[in-house]
């Protein structure tokens, strides 16, 4: 097939989509499709070799106008082309199969209000979200998007964008396809674990013996790490370390610019035991330093994060918003960490950590993890992607 890709920006080192976009478009060139990437940039060293390259102009506009502009000059670049296929990520329109992987914008809205406890301040942002001009001219676009005839196939990663699919827009199930997200394990390779774990612990001033809580995002707020501080304060105040403090420390990886929770930990008096490490040009360095993934999010679709914490085999703390929890198993044979119900909760998410404090646990939940990680693999998923984009060409040849 001749499948055509829509994404503003493509650098698969900033990782998400971006990596999820090269991942795949790999694994169509060894199949012998031919694909075709229109963007404003992208990093063709850090792809794969055989991508068509379309270049879409990327004059200033405001941040509001972007994805209208940028998504109407792909409908004109591709209209010369006659592609078996199209498929957008974002925030695009008009194309064959559309798979948001950063969710809908108006259940992103709904739940970034919720990382505010207190209730009055939630109020009021909500009162500036309603003055804000991108949020409407978003949500404009993203109608367009979903509502807009012929209909588009909608490929969604976890059972929670489905129901807010059907939800706020009220798309049919038979228009909505999950198929859950996954990762490529190649990127994860462990022949030097110890090694790639010492030399960044080392680096960042944490002993061979504490067992590391890994935190890694770039939207610090809205993935929950003001309250995982408050946890981490309240986990040495737990009755059980009362004169014999955890062997524990807490690495923060991702935003550069974390002066802020800085200040808050410093408050907290868990500076000495918070790590800001920033950005981490090789996350598999992180991952082999952490014990477990700590992730107490207010917003993910189904959080890359946690699945490549599963392929590293760490045990993972995350929340009920995560459509990555859908992944996980509840029962004692095949736990791989624990699901918050509540990321403002800080004594029970400070309970989990305690859990993980214990080597004999944490060894099960990493089992379990890595069992995990085998059942849904990159394989099975382009499995099912295809299904849909074979489905999408014959229905576009029909048409």
């Amino acid at each position: 097939m001749d499948i055509a890709f829509c994404y503003e920006s493509v650098l698969p080192a900033r990782g998400g989509c971006e990596t999820y976009i090269a991942d795949l478009a790999r694994r169509l060139l060894a199949d012998r499709h031919a694909v075709h990437i229109y963007a404003c940039r992208w990093d063709a060293q850090a792809l794969p070799n055989g991508i068509q390259f379309h270049e879409i102009s990327s004059a200033w506009a405001p941040r509001f106008l972007k994805p209208w502009r940028f998504a109407r000059r792909c409908l004109q670049a591709m209209a010369e082309r006659n592609h078996d296929v199209t498929m957008g990520f974002d925030k695009t329109w008009g194309l064959d199969v559309l798979y948001p992987q950063g969710g809908l914008h108006a259940a992103c809205t709904e739940h970034n209000l919720r990382k505010h406890a207190n209730p009055i301040v939630r109020r009021l942002a909500g009162l500036v979200k309603w003055f804000d001009v991108a949020h409407w001219s978003y949500s404009m676009l993203e109608r367009r998007q979903y509502l807009s005839e012929p209909p588009p196939a909608i490929v969604v990663n976890s059972q929670m964008v489905r129901d807010h699919f059907m939800r706020y827009y009220h798309i049919p199930p038979g228009q909505l396809h999950v198929v859950r997200s996954s990762i490529d394990p190649q990127r994860f390779p462990e022949q030097d674990r110890l090694k790639c774990r010492s030399q960044f612990r080392e680096q960042h001033g944490i002993a061979p013996h504490e067992v590391v809580g890994l935190f890694a995002a770039m939207n610090y707020h809205l993935k929950g790490l003001e309250p995982l501080l408050h946890a981490t304060a309240k986990l040495f105040a737990r009755p059980e370390f009362e004169g014999n403090p955890p062997p524990f420390r807490l690495m923060v990886v991702g935003n550069p610019k974390a002066r802020a929770y800085q200040k808050l930990a410093h408050r907290l008096g868990i500076d000495d035991v918070v790590r800001f490490v920033g950005y981490c040009p090789e996350m598999r360095n992180a991952y082999f330093a952490g014990d477990f993934l700590v992730h107490p999010t207010f917003y993910d679709p189904c959080s890359l994060v946690v699945l490549e914490a599963l392929a590293c085999g760490l045990p993972i703390i995350t929340t009920r918003y995560n459509g990555a929890s859908e992944l996980m198993h509840p029962s004692p044979q095949q736990q791989e960490g624990y699901v918050l119900t509540d990321p403002h909760d800080h004594q029970q998410l400070a309970w989990c950590m305690a859990q993980m404090i214990d080597s004999g646990r944490r060894h099960a939940f990493a089992q379990a993890a890595r069992r995990t990680a085998t059942q849904w693999t990159f394989e099975q998923h382009y499995r099912q992607l295809m299904t849909v984009l074979v489905d999408a060409a014959a229905r576009k040849q029909a048409a």
